[in-house]
């Protein structure tokens, strides 16, 4: 045997019995019976722990979205950009429901909607496992109401409307009625909860610890949750803070009598409880064209992929800012742009629709009445009145004042 094998061998040899050594200390090391049972549970809690602080931390896909990202847009202009804002409201509905026991396993949870309230809503039904039906009209997009199946939810499209109140009369027909065949149901009512204004307090104080102050707040309305919300959580710590709404044409929310509306998302046919009408500082009723290349605006400027409400928003918020600019404004943003890619979003479809504007309005028209109100873009001041002596119809108010 040469000498490089015999080296080898006594270098196997003291690696052998270096780990039967090794293993013997360890073997003198285990703990046994109750020592290894109470080790064993002491290393289960820390890993439930361990799974618990993952779960506080990551969260499932509602914590991972519901909350909005903030941009600044300008030197006073900043955005809370949601990706689908309605989660907020119909998971803390929902989870504030299943808490008090409003809400059982086995329930059938019923609403109306014909936009994000509803794809909320079905992201938090899939995750929590109970039943969904939706009540919407034709507005719905295709889009839409696949990924609302895809989600688990019955989707149900009533298609005459009502002859006062239009579709979302016949709408609230219909939930009532599937409401009472699917007894026990919950209705989480976005119209009118007081939680979906509620909701909104942990958007307002996520901007005020990134932000600070905002002096004027901007958003569409047509539930009133967001912007009531929002702008009654920021005014806890500045009560001067502004409120401005962006309604559309053909919306009764302000004033102006009810008709169809191309811009989808904000206004109403109906009057919500949940629109405090003191809380707005002004108003702007917005055309759909405007609203269209408002958003493609915000696309190529600030590369903020966002839907059809955004850019309404965003036109409002950037006249706000430009117009004083010592105040910070905070524009909310709704939701992304990909469902809107094939309607509001091609230029070519704008243009099939005449809905196609090469340019956008720098200033609005400005009026003292609704009656005056003309279309593209409208601006009021509104001045925190209660519910609008406006919503009388136009000769009423005539014979009053």
């Amino acid at each position: 045997m040469n000498e490089r094998a015999v080296n080898e061998r006594e270098a196997d040899g003291r690696a052998m019995h270096g780990r039967a050594t090794n293993g013997k200390a360890m073997n003198e090391r285990m703990p046994t019976g109750k020592a290894a049972i109470g080790q064993a549970a002491i290393a289960q809690a820390a890993n439930e722990q361990a799974a618990s602080r993952r779960t506080r931390t990551v969260g499932d896909a509602v914590a991972a979205t519901e909350m909005p990202r903030l941009v600044r847009l300008d030197h006073n202009l900043y955005a809370a950009c949601f990706t689908v804002m309605k989660l907020l409201p119909a998971r803390y509905i929902l989870d504030t429901a299943i808490r008090r026991g409003e809400l059982r396993p086995g329930m059938t949870v019923v609403e109306t909607s014909s936009g994000t309230f509803g794809l909320g809503l079905a992201m938090v039904t899939a995750l929590r496992g109970y039943p969904l039906v939706l009540v919407s009209d034709p507005v719905l997009d295709a889009p839409l109401k696949a990924r609302l199946e895809d989600l688990g939810a019955r989707v149900e499209i009533v298609t005459e409307p009502a002859a006062v109140g239009g579709h979302q009369r016949a709408r609230l027909d219909r939930l009532d009625t599937i409401r009472k065949e699917c007894e026990p149901a919950f209705v989480p009512s976005q119209y009118d909860n007081p939680l979906n204004p509620a909701a909104y307090a942990s958007v307002a104080e996520l901007v005020r610890q990134r932000i600070g102050p905002v002096d004027t707040l901007v958003g569409c309305v047509g539930s009133g949750g967001s912007m009531c919300g929002t702008a009654h959580g920021l005014r806890r710590h500045r009560p001067q803070t502004r409120a401005v709404a962006v309604d559309t044409h053909h919306s009764v929310l302000f004033g102006l009598p009810d008709g169809p509306r191309t811009l989808r998302g904000l206004g109403n046919s109906l009057m919500p409880a949940n629109v405090e009408h003191d809380t707005f500082d002004d108003v702007h009723w917005l055309g759909a064209a405007e609203a269209f290349e408002a958003t493609d605006r915000l696309h190529r400027e600030h590369a903020l992929f966002m839907g059809p409400t955004s850019g309404a928003a965003y036109l409002v918020a950037r006249w706000e800012a430009r117009r004083h600019p010592d105040r910070t404004v905070l524009a909310l943003f709704a939701d992304e742009g990909h469902r809107y890619q094939s309607t509001s979003g091609d230029p070519n479809w704008r243009r099939e629709h005449g809905l196609y504007l090469p340019t956008l309005p720098t200033a609005p028209h400005t009026v003292t009445d609704p009656d005056q109100v003309r279309g593209h873009w409208d601006h009021m001041a509104w001045c925190r009145r209660p519910v609008p002596d406006c919503t009388r119809p136009a000769d009423e108010r005539r014979r009053v004042g």
